[in-house]
């Protein structure tokens, strides 16, 4: 009965306070790993910082859910398609956490563009949403914008921010949405192993840091994994590539709320097999 009572107060805090948008997956961190590089970017990396879109060479699409500590009543879903022009590129994210008896939904289209041979930009504009049945519904519009420097061919740094204007909630008490920034740092060790890192500040919040790393441990598995301090989450992934596809199976741990497993699915419509 306790963690549900702590599940409950956690909920109805964040929702109350309006302190961010759609709730982010306690993997998240695990989605956006392969934000800072150029050898392990894929088609949720733009989810992290939306100018890693560059880094696309495909058309791919994206689905990743996950059942926050094992509870129905808290699943995440995110689907995510990367379409790359020759004008830039664009993404488009969908997601939706929640049940029927509360739910967050948010809907964002995602733009980069190379700015020179060195720096990628990229801009996300969202439309969120979250409902409590016969109580309170809300809406809102905000954006996110980031970019990513790419020192040398291991070496990126980058910095983004979500929703730097300070959104207003519609239908609320003039509540508005958080504005959180990060920066990001990411190495390239060798073909087989990459570690990458996040600083971030969120509104009203301590400051959190992010770190994971990647090793291809054969030519078709990996594993991916890391820590965020302020929560106190350890998180982790093994993938299976094949031809145009991949599969990863994650969890993460966080006491005293316990276990979420999550799946993902990324299929790249036209890349070329190797």
């Amino acid at each position: 009965m306790k963690k549900y009572l702590q599940l409950l107060v956690f909920i109805l805090n964040c929702s109350l306070a309006a302190c961010q948008a759609v709730r982010m997956p306690v993997a998240a961190q695990y989605l956006g790993l392969g934000a800072y590089s150029i050898k392990n970017t894929d088609a949720f990396s733009f989810t992290t910082n939306q100018a890693a879109l560059m880094q696309a060479k495909s058309l791919c699409v994206g689905l990743y859910g996950e059942r926050r500590f094992l509870l129905a009543a808290l699943n995440m879903y995110t689907a995510v398609i990367v379409v790359p022009t020759q004008k830039g590129n664009f993404g488009l994210q969908l997601d939706y956490f929640g049940s029927k008896n509360y739910n967050e939904s948010q809907v964002g289209v995602a733009y980069a563009k190379h700015l020179g041979s060195r720096i990628d930009m990229g801009v996300k504009f969202n439309y969120y949403r979250f409902t409590i049945p016969a109580y309170l519904s809300a809406t809102s519009y905000n954006f996110e914008i980031g970019a990513i420097a790419h020192l040398s061919e291991k070496l990126h740094v980058g910095l983004h921010a979500y929703n730097p204007g300070g959104s207003k909630l519609i239908n609320t008490d003039n509540e508005k949405l958080g504005a959180a920034y990060k920066f990001g740092m990411g190495y390239d060790a060798s073909e087989t192993f990459s570690v990458a890192m996040e600083v971030i500040k969120e509104e009203d919040k301590p400051l959190d840091v992010n770190a994971g790393f990647r090793y291809n441990f054969l030519n078709q598995f990996f594993i991916r994994a890391g820590v965020t301090t302020g929560a106190g989450i350890g998180y982790a992934g093994v993938g299976l590539s094949w031809k145009n596809f991949r599969l990863d199976v994650a969890g993460s741990y966080q006491l005293p709320l316990g276990f979420s497993p999550g799946l993902l699915l990324i299929a790249d419509i036209n890349k070329k097999e190797n």
